[in-house]
């Protein structure tokens, strides 16, 4: 077990967290909103520390998200992409995202809007779907942060002082303003198909592909199927004692055994599994 206490007294509610209550006992765990001025672009400003005892190692998984995120990491962490300490910059995941955590080391970082990256800085997101890039020569002024402390709270300033940077005399983008129609209409957990959503973005679904690929880096069909995911993997956190053709009935799926194998293939066991694994975890 891990030497660290979660001094927040924090278990992760953003859904897409596997496992949220272990991953409380291992890590510490801090958020806090943007500047006014980062707030068009940033979600939310986030940090994570943990001390482990030689040898012993935890994995954090996560359901990803469709947003890029902007991270300074320290101490022995190995994830897709990225190993060891420095700046980086992450594009979304189209897996399942395992961060290893050992020895003592933490994170601070933001997690832009979906699309917000891209409009910030006109770098199309599918150059970075399933990638980390070093910060620097990405974009100027950010590889700078290396030595923030590692605290949301006491970093965040210094990560939205260059978001507000960036964005300072930037033109309204009409794109970024239609990638976040359609992720307002995604929260409807009666959007279940592609063409669905595109209908309701006034959008053709090329249209809508083509738009999402350039500001999120992936396409519709993969954004409503994690939605549905994380809605699902959420509801077996609140400890749900439902039939689960129901609860993949409700999160948008017609065959209980296509729920099941999709979410297997993510999460890596089965929604009965994952659902009563009690002390298991």
């Amino acid at each position: 077990m891990a030497t660290s206490t979660n001094t927040t007294g924090w278990i992760p509610s953003s859904k897409g967290v596997l496992r949220p209550e272990e991953m409380a006992r291992h890590v510490s765990f801090d958020e806090t909103d943007p500047t006014p001025g980062a707030a068009p672009w940033v979600e939310r400003v986030w940090s994570v520390t943990w001390d482990m005892p030689e040898g012993v190692e935890h994995v954090n998984s996560i359901v990803p998200h469709p947003s890029v995120s902007l991270t300074v990491e320290r101490g022995e962490v190995d994830r897709d992409g990225a190993h060891g300490p420095g700046v980086w910059v992450t594009g979304v995941s189209t897996r399942r995202f395992d961060a290893v955590c050992r020895g003592r080391g933490g994170v601070v970082g933001v997690k832009f809007h979906a699309g917000g990256f891209s409009a910030l800085t006109g770098i199309a997101a599918a150059d970075l779907t399933g990638r980390s890039r070093p910060a620097d020569g990405l974009v100027p002024g950010w590889a700078t942060l290396a030595d923030l402390p590692l605290d949301a709270r006491v970093a965040g300033p210094s990560l939205c002082a260059l978001v507000e940077d960036l964005a300072r005399n930037r033109e309204p983008d009409p794109g970024y303003a239609l990638v976040a129609v359609v992720v307002q209409h995604l929260q409807d957990p009666t959007v279940t198909r592609v063409d669905d959503l595109a209908e309701r973005c006034g959008l053709s679904v090329r249209g809508l592909q083509r738009l999402l690929r350039q500001y999120v880096g992936v396409g519709p069909k993969w954004m409503v199927a994690r939605r549905r995911l994380h809605d699902a993997v959420a509801t077996l956190d609140e400890n749900y004692d439902g039939s689960l053709a129901d609860l993949a009935a409700t999160a948008g799926w017609y065959d209980q055994n296509q729920f099941a194998r999709d979410f297997t293939a993510l999460v890596g066991t089965t929604p009965g599994a994952y659902r009563d694994r009690g002390s298991a975890v």
